[in-house]
């Protein structure tokens, strides 16, 4: 498909909205707006926001599931040049005391009403308690004081230079790290584009596909990957407020969505549900995930994605930096994450040496091109170790490339394990246990020990109705890892500590892991 022209987030809208101004953009809350009428009320809350002082490179705060709203103000402050910090509707209020000091908002859309939270007065208190001082407005999204920026005049045309260029930031998303702290990461108007375009080209998509949307949009996965790899296409978004499977069924079914944007958690999730059939999401074809080879094959194989694409990425580098062709047979794209995307670069560095590493040889991944210009806030102070004086970030994350440039990810640097001085990666013995019969989720960590440095310790859980033998789990380990990655340990567990967004909580995992070896001694 040809690039779009636009380089800013407004543009490109709009841009779309004249190729096709009815075909849908958004389907959410039982309402379906067409391309047309989401630049519309775009421009509206762009307008009322320079009606009151909002210029190019002031900051505005979001706090809200996903929603057309949150849309609407997306694209109206990009419209100013104006960057928007969409916040995590997880937060706290501690939390959110340094998000908006940092972030330095001035004007915040915020829920008064959502799962028990009123984010719209806790960021109000916060402002009249003299912990927020940048904070001049706060505006209830689900309330009368929104109804003024949809039924403002339309945005004016800017003067050159009064507006949004390419190279602005179109967000400052906060992510978190090894530091006590999010880190504050912008992301350029023209990067977000173009990344996000090769996203969506990877996974072979057109205007007639519809991408199902339950990941937070306040994430880079969905602010500056699935929004931008949709609108870039002219594809139709499809709106769940916050996943939940039953719901992500009927809504994939009832709209016929081509594209799903999943976890493995989520497809887990799906396919244990009562009301799952294949035949619900027999529509799906193409989409993103993360994980080991079977998660991928499982939304492939279960779910009827025959076309998904195994990915990597951060935030740092807009969401995705290496995503598998589509095309490629599903065997090879469940055992990698396949070749950078265009315009970015892969290195792969000995951690301890700085030497490059031979293809086939794992080292730290390092990456450039689609990049941010830097942190900002209170986590600039990280630029200095996090980039390289070439222009390279440093992920922290290890992995290999192999004889056809495509990478392969092994693990972070921090969840390493070092059994007798051998280093293992806790995601390849996860992935031995999972193909195992009778297991769903497996988790592997290190614990301390006197004699091996560490010792391997694996928690699984099993699929319903079964009750892994643990002697034949470490057998089955055997058949697939060199001896010193069998587990050491194996423990049999309900639940293990999870993020909201299903990723394995490693040092909770650990702590778990030491207090069982403990306590079983």
């Amino acid at each position: 498909m040809q690039s779009p022209f636009s380089r800013t987030a407004f543009d490109l809208l709009r841009e779309q909205a004249a190729r096709a101004p009815d075909h849908p953009a958004v389907i959410g809350g039982g309402v379906t707006t067409s391309y047309r009428q989401l630049a519309d009320t775009a421009a509206r809350v762009a307008g009322k926001l320079r009606a009151e002082g909002v210029r190019r490179g002031d900051r505005v705060g979001l706090l809200s599931n996903n929603r057309l709203e949150w849309l609407e103000v997306y694209f109206g402050a990009a419209a100013l040049g104006a960057v928007l910090a969409p916040f995590s509707t997880w937060s706290t209020v501690a939390e959110l005391e340094f998000l908006l000091d940092d972030a330095q908002v001035g004007t915040v859309f915020a829920l008064s009403d959502y799962r028990g939270k009123n984010f719209a007065a806790e960021v109000e208190g916060l402002r009249l308690a003299g912990k927020a001082d940048s904070v001049r407005t706060v505006v209830r999204l689900d309330g009368p004081d929104y109804q003024a920026y949809r039924e403002h005049a339309p945005l004016a045309e800017l003067n050159p230079g009064y507006g949004p260029s390419a190279g602005d930031a179109l967000v400052m998303l906060y992510t978190s790290g090894s530091s006590s702290r999010p880190k504050c990461v912008p992301l350029q108007h023209y990067a977000a584009i173009e990344n996000g375009f090769n996203i969506g080209e990877r996974m072979g998509v057109s205007a007639d596909d519809r991408f199902m949307i339950s990941i937070p949009l306040f994430w880079s996965y969905g602010a500056v990957n699935a929004l931008l790899a949709a609108v870039s296409h002219g594809s139709t978004l499809v709106l769940q407020g916050q996943f939940e499977p039953g719901g992500a069924l009927d809504l994939i079914e009832e709209h016929r969505c081509t594209v799903f944007y999943t976890l493995p958690a989520m497809t887990s999730a799906l396919l244990a549900h009562e009301n799952f059939r294949p035949a619900r999401t027999k529509s799906l074809r193409t989409g993103v995930t993360i994980g080991a080879p079977q998660d991928l094959l499982s939304a492939a194989n279960e779910l009827g994605m025959t076309e998904i694409c195994n990915i990597y990425g951060q935030t740092e580098g807009y969401g995705n930096c290496c995503v598998t062709p589509h095309d490629w047979p599903l065997e090879k794209r469940s055992t990698c994450q396949g070749p950078p995307l265009p315009g970015v670069t892969l290195r792969i560095r000995d951690p301890e040496t700085g030497r490059d590493c031979a293809p086939g040889e794992v080292g730290e991944i390092l990456l450039r091109g689609y990049l941010t210009p830097g942190y900002a806030g209170d986590s600039a102070v990280a630029n200095a170790a996090s980039f390289t004086e070439d222009g390279f970030f440093r992920s922290s994350d290890l992995g290999l490339l192999n004889g056809e440039g495509a990478l392969v990810y092994a693990g972070r640097i921090s969840e390493m394990i070092k059994r007798s001085g051998i280093n293992v990666s806790p995601a390849e013995v996860e992935e031995a246990l999972q193909q195992a019969d009778g297991v769903s989720i497996a988790g592997v960590t290190g614990v301390d020990d006197p004699v091996k440095g560490e010792i391997i310790v694996a928690f699984v859980i099993a699929d319903p109705g079964h009750t892994p033998d643990l002697q034949a789990l470490r057998q089955h380990c055997r058949g697939l890892l060199s001896s010193y990655k069998v587990p050491d340990r194996i423990f049999l567990k309900r639940e293990l500590p999870l993020t909201p967004t299903g990723k394995l909580m490693r040092r909770e995992l650990r702590a778990q892991a030491t207090a069982e070896v403990a306590k079983d001694q």
